[in-house]
């Protein structure tokens, strides 16, 4: 099962007629305008048979956007890269601990080498 924050929804908070291109473009990180330019140069390019009953059964289907499905910007923009590319986000992810890692490790090595008492007791450890 999908988790709530990689399902598409239709955003009718950003709506402009029922959500579809809004929660689409929420979906993919794409701006909403290019999503519905899109959809009229699709429906205008003899595929109104397909576009408009297509984008009537998304907003059918397609359930309501919770309304605090994030906290904030940054966490909206995260899933975002999630659903985009799940490997580079855990890539990503991955280097960040690396970094908090070897920061760490930086701090141990300077707090043990300016504290002597330290040094002496883990010494007299091995």
């Amino acid at each position: 099962m999908n988790s709530p924050r990689t399902t598409l929804y239709r955003d009718s908070h950003n709506a402009k007629l029922m959500g579809v291109c809004s929660g689409i473009s929420e979906y993919t990180g794409v701006d909403v305008a290019w999503i519905r330019i899109g959809m009229v140069v699709a429906t205008l390019a003899s595929l109104a048979w397909l576009t408009i009953p297509g984008y009537i059964a998304a907003g059918i289907i397609l359930k309501k956007k919770p309304p605090h499905l994030y906290r904030d910007t940054q966490e909206e923009q995260y899933w975002q890269r999630v659903r985009q590319s799940p490997k580079r986000t855990a890539r990503e992810i991955r280097a960040r601990f690396r970094d908090i890692d070897r920061r760490l490790a930086d701090v141990e090595t300077y707090y043990v080498s300016n504290n002597p008492r330290l040094t002496a007791e883990i010494e007299q450890l091995r």
